[in-house]
């Protein structure tokens, strides 16, 4: 395992009692909020660099130990025990310090699209919709549906959402891509298993700062509103559809309000235009490689839902889970954790490499 680097773990002490003398002189709102948020995140750092530092002291004490012919048996019981907890919070604190994604721990724009498959697509569209929405609400996170149309058999064409909470863009973001099922579909007679797919995005929520839309950018259409299935027709032309011309990019929002509208189809925008703006940014950086996980990539077959074998397969990560029930009904936490995990791992290995 590679040696922590000292002068980056003294950085981090020296941080963070910059940061407590700067809350303890005194700041205005503004600063107090920024200093507060980057304390939050240094400290647990922090307290992680003096555990560290405090079990090497105990572990060489005890090696020592081991030179005293009164003190060897003791010190040898007392030895392993500290050398495994060194290791493991070790490893914790290397993850720590690995550089963190900026967009953790923004809300996230989830969109999901019925692909190859027809009407059974659209169902399983639908499938993965309910699947996030329970996972989500099982975390105590906000989810509100942007923009939602469905298909008269009840799937969806297409369904965008907004999803605020602790963590949220870090725990959805290696979702983007696209979802195989392997099924009997309700309306196949014979009994034949259909494979069909569906394509999911995950963006960050981006604020206006982060992404430059000029007004002579966009075309703003205002058009007649229609709920589900084409039904609870709107008899005003509140429903907004802007283009943005450069990229050519179309969002619809069609809530009761034209006002929010906008707000809401701007919204979504920034969230493409900034993933768009990132995305060229991670091929810039990795023209020489390509990771794993996260790739980017929304044409990449991720996954595929199995329902005859009640299997779950997880393509990137060759993860095979036979939970297939469980993961629908919203417990998703131990896919995740696994996609997490190794893109953690590809990092420190790029990073000590």
């Amino acid at each position: 395992m590679a040696t922590l680097p000292s002068d980056r773990l003294d950085q981090i002490l020296a941080r963070e009692e910059y940061l407590e003398a700067r809350m303890n002189a005194g700041l205005d709102g503004d600063e107090i909020a920024a200093v507060t948020r980057e304390y939050s995140e240094v400290r647990p750092v922090a307290e992680a660099v003096r555990a560290v530092r405090s079990l090497e002291g105990q572990v060489a004490d005890a090696r020592a130990l081991m030179d005293d012919p009164e003190m060897r048996e003791l010190a040898a019981e007392e030895l392993p025990a500290l050398e495994a907890d060194l290791s493991e919070r070790t490893q914790s604190l290397r993850l720590a310090l690995l550089p963190r994604d900026a967009a953790d721990a923004r809300p996230a724009i989830l969109e999901i699209r019925p692909g190859t498959g027809g009407d059974e697509a659209a169902l399983f569209a639908g499938d993965l919709w309910a699947m996030y929405r329970r996972y989500a609400e099982g975390r105590g996170w906000r989810v509100e549906e942007i923009e939602r149309q469905e298909t008269e058999l009840g799937g969806l064409k297409e369904l965008v959402s907004r999803i605020e909470g602790e963590g949220v863009f870090a725990r959805l973001k290696f979702e983007s891509g696209v979802h195989r099922v392997q099924r009997v579909p309700a309306t196949e007679s014979q009994g034949r298993i259909h494979t069909s797919a569906a394509t999911v995005a995950v963006l960050p929520e981006a604020e206006a700062v982060d992404v430059d839309i000029p007004d002579a950018d966009i075309r703003i259409d205002t058009m007649r509103a229609s709920g589900a299935g084409g039904q609870h027709v709107n008899t005003t032309d509140s429903a907004v559809r802007i283009t943005h011309l450069p990229t050519g990019i179309v969002v619809t929002s069609s809530e009761k309000s034209q006002h929010r509208n906008r707000e809401i189809a701007m919204q979504v925008l920034r969230a493409r235009l900034y993933d768009a703006q990132r995305a060229a940014a991670d091929a810039e950086r990795a023209a020489d490689r390509r990771a794993q996980v996260g790739s980017g990539d929304r044409s990449e077959r991720i996954r595929t839902y199995n329902f005859p074998q009640g299997r779950l397969t997880d393509h990137r990560i060759n993860l095979t889970l036979y939970a297939l029930d469980r993961v629908m009904g919203g417990d998703l936490d131990e896919v995740i954790d696994a996609l997490t995990a190794e893109a953690q791992a590809a990092l420190l290995a790029e990073m000590e490499g």
